[in-house]
């Protein structure tokens, strides 16, 4: 077993990916810890994810208020987002240094700010009646993580990818609606709408599921005490 497949087995262990671009995402990943400073630590990753989420929901005041071509910097922001809130477990992982329960509540907890940090920069760039679309996609977004935070207290596995859609995967596609505003003023609201339609039928979908596997997990263990 190379560094690499090395690496890559110690990061992937502990969660059940489904997303499009999990091999790719994966074995980026395994490459990156294993060229992360001696002296970076996980929560200093964490800190550089927040850091970029910041930077976006800035991209979007700075746009409203200068240039919309400022939304550049919002690109940049979650591709900083991505490096810290991906690499923060994967490098306590390979290090041999995990805090699964420390790490699941800071990651948690950071996952919820970037998303109102996300959304407020939105309501303020779009302003009017169509900053609903900003409080729309809190909420929506919020009700994806308390999915994903009842399914792991259900089944007792954590997964954060709706189907072939994950956290990488959405921000990309955000990423993407902040280069077609810049190109096309005024798009970012009818993106806005078709992101909050798709995460409320994905919503509706996982909420059906987890009913489903709760239902089942109900008379299993109805079914066990009846045994005993």
């Amino acid at each position: 077993m190379n560094n690499t497949e090395n690496a890559l087995s110690k990061i992937s262990k502990d969660r059940d990916r489904t997303n499009i671009l999990k091999k790719q995402e994966q074995n980026l990943l395994a490459f990156l810890v294993q060229h992360i400073p001696s002296w970076m630590t996980s929560d200093m990753l964490t800190a550089i994810g927040l850091a970029g989420s910041f930077v976006t929901a800035a991209s979007f005041i700075l746009a409203s208020y200068f240039h919309r071509s400022l939304l550049l910097f919002g690109i940049l922001g979650f591709a900083l987002n991505w490096f810290g809130d991906s690499l923060d477990g994967r490098l306590a992982y390979f290090r041999n240094k995990p805090r699964k329960w420390y790490g699941f509540s800071l990651d948690f907890t950071v996952d919820w700010l970037t998303n109102i940090l996300i959304g407020l920069g939105y309501i303020v760039y779009v302003g009017g009646k169509w900053e609903l679309l900003g409080f729309g996609f809190v909420v929506l977004y919020g009700w994806a993580m308390m999915t994903a935070l009842l399914r792991y207290k259900i089944i007792d596995k954590y997964t954060i990818d709706s189907g072939i859609l994950g956290p990488t995967e959405v921000r990309i596609i955000i990423s993407l609606f902040l280069a077609l505003e810049i190109i096309q003023k005024g798009s970012i609201v009818y993106c806005g709408i078709l992101a909050c339609v798709i995460l409320f039928i994905i919503n509706i979908i996982d909420s059906l599921k987890l009913l489903k596997i709760a239902d089942h997990r109900d008379k299993e263990e109805k079914n066990t005490k009846k045994s005993q």
